[in-house]
């Protein structure tokens, strides 16, 4: 029988870290591999699609073939939609017929397993073992949402960057997914292979490079605050004495607030660069080889620090673990990931990072708190955590609401202590919530 590897992927880092897996030899051979591409923006009509990223044609020499999601499922959207199980055999059909999979032995590599698209084909393709890829730091955090056993217990492994070396990710240890490294120097050879078209400022002074994320898409910020967030970026790097300066805004961000920073650049007597390209931002850090990388909790910040062994600095963070709601928020990992190692721009007394062990063990502790039903493994060694690290400036990681609503320590002043651990307590509390409940859906 025909073996068909079907690799989704919707960033071009995503499709980098694939390329550097398969140059590695994590994937054994098969008679056919495809890359599937989907264009997950709101409006993929209006948005180019990854096929045309700077530097595709390049990574997509590993595939025999190239399919695009979106023309396959058109009109729906990658993002919002998910088969009804009725459907699945019929979709399975069509897809294997259009796509010349009959009779073949299909497995998937996928990235952002909880979510559609990577659910959707999950679903349609029933009978084939998945492997996930992690495509930024939300990996070491817990599964987003609980998964059908149907789909996280055909996961083989979870492929990812060591962008924090050592640490192991969260993401579906609820399943026993055992994490592999993809080699850092397969995938920084990888990158040497995207282009770099734009004038070439590697002979001039290494520049502090600036990396916007468009966060008030999010809802995190408002358009506001970001670009004051970009302002204090700005300020902070001059003050370290940088006088030139790149910005390199999310594609999708308004050119005004460009147009805000080159005139606090001028003020502050600093020459100013806006890079308004697509290209990924490792290809800056090898072109531009930057004096400083500031961001706010960008993956890219943990890539120049880990990879390239550029300096760093974060801003914002304190601001962003404090906004981001729910709890939840997929975001809160990477966050917090940078607040505890990176270096804040702004402070003037630098905080030594923790050391592994105790960053794993934050980790466990705030991946608890974020999804307890998916990691009620973890609940021991949050309690622990908490127990002996909580402290005025870790205290920023948890919510003390949060805390009460797990009867975790922390949630109450430290003389009545022992009362989250106090199983009567425990359990007054439980029935406590399963009448509140109860009184929410009957509307009482």
């Amino acid at each position: 029988m025909r073996t068909v590897q079907l690799f989704l992927a919707s960033t071009l880092y995503g499709t980098a870290t694939l390329a550097a897996a398969l140059d590695s030899g994590a994937f054994p051979p098969a008679d056919r591999r495809i890359l599937l591409t989907s264009n997950n923006a709101a409006t993929p009509e209006t948005t180019p699609p990854l096929t045309d990223a700077p530097g595709f044609a390049a990574l997509r020499t590993r595939f025999d073939d190239v399919l695009d999601w979106n023309e396959a499922i058109a009109p729906l959207h990658p993002s919002g939609w998910t088969p009804r199980p009725d459907d699945v055999p019929l979709w399975e059909r069509q897809l294997r017929a259009e796509w010349g999979l009959e009779g073949c032995d299909v497995s998937l590599v996928l990235e952002s397993i909880q979510v559609a698209p990577a659910q959707a084909v999950a679903q349609l393709f029933p009978d084939a073992p998945i492997e996930v890829y992690a495509d930024g730091l939300m990996s070491y955090g817990p599964t987003r949402n609980k998964l059908d056993p149907l789909v996280g217990g055909r996961v083989r492994r979870l492929l990812h960057l060591d962008l924090v070396p050592g640490l192991r990710p969260l993401l579906l240890g609820e399943f026993g997914v055992p994490g592999e490294v993809v080699p850092t120097d397969a995938f920084l050879k990888v990158l040497t292979e995207l282009p770099y078209e734009e004038a070439d400022l590697s002979e001039q002074e290494p520049p502090a490079l600036l990396l916007g994320q468009y966060l008030s898409a999010l809802d995190i910020l408002t358009p506001d605050e970001e670009e004051a967030l970009h302002v204090r970026m700005l300020r902070g790097a001059v003050a370290r004495g940088h006088r030139r300066v790149v910005f390199k805004p999310h594609p999708s961000a308004p050119a005004r607030w460009s147009r805000r920073l080159e005139s606090e650049a001028e003020t502050l007597g600093a020459h100013l660069t806006v890079f308004d390209s697509p290209l990924l931002a490792e290809v800056l850090f090898r072109r531009l080889r930057p004096a400083l990388v500031v961001g706010c909790f960008s993956t890219a910040l943990l890539t120049a620090h880990t990879f390239y062994g550029i300096p760093v600095a974060r801003v914002g963070t304190d601001t962003l673990l404090e906004r981001l709601t729910p709890y939840e928020n997929s975001n809160r990992i990477p966050v917090t990931l940078a607040d505890a190692l990176l270096p804040d721009l702004e402070a003037t007394t630098a905080r030594t990072p923790p050391p592994l062990g105790e960053l794993s063990a934050l980790l466990a502790a705030v991946g608890f708190a974020m999804q307890p039903q998916v990691l009620s493994a973890q609940r021991t060694r949050a309690e622990g955590y908490l127990l002996s690290h909580l402290s005025a400036h870790t205290r920023r990681y948890f919510k003390r609401r949060r805390l009460t609503a797990l009867a975790l320590p922390g949630a109450v002043p430290q003389q009545l202590a022992f009362l989250p651990r106090n199983e009567a307590v425990r359990r007054m509390a439980r029935r406590a919530r399963r009448v509140q409940r109860r009184f929410r859906t009957t509307g009482g």
